[in-house]
């Protein structure tokens, strides 16, 4: 069952990215557009939004199953680099962006036709954006 959650959450993890990477530039598109925000372009938010949650219910579940998580939580972790990113830099992050992404896209549903629901999603998805891509272990990822 852990490898198989972990295989999910490193996979998963290139649909996060796309998710929220496609939901930026549109959000950009329509900023810089001039355009109204749309009940279309509130969808395309979700591309962003429904992959991260699910990023993160199977990320908290393999924190609690992994050795490498609460595990490990110890004086000790602090002072591995490789303990300290798994058991405290990771999760904290991607919760961080968990919570912006999500800001981002409950501001941006309630501005349906005005013009500032792009606003919201490119700015809150952007900081969510730049908090994943600087916490992902990249030497653990698939292909490394």
């Amino acid at each position: 069952m852990y490898t198989g959650l972990q295989h999910l959450h490193s996979y998963l993890a290139y649909l996060v990215l796309l998710g929220v990477v496609i939901s930026l530039l549109s959000a950009l598109a329509g900023l810089f557009g001039g355009k109204t925000f749309t009940d279309k372009n509130r969808k395309l938010g979700l591309l962003g939004l429904i992959p991260t949650h699910l990023q993160w219910v199977v990320g908290l579940i393999l924190y609690f199953v992994s050795p490498l998580g609460l595990e490990s939580a110890s004086g000790e972790a602090m002072k591995n680099s490789v303990s300290r990113l798994y058991f405290l830099e990771h999760p904290l992050m991607m919760v961080l962006a968990v919570v912006l992404i999500t800001v981002g896209y409950s501001r941006a549903k309630r501005q349906v036709g005005t013009t500032s629901g792009f606003k919201s999603i490119a700015i809150f998805y952007a900081l969510g954006l730049i908090l994943i891509l600087s916490r992902i272990p990249w030497n653990a990822w698939p292909g490394n």
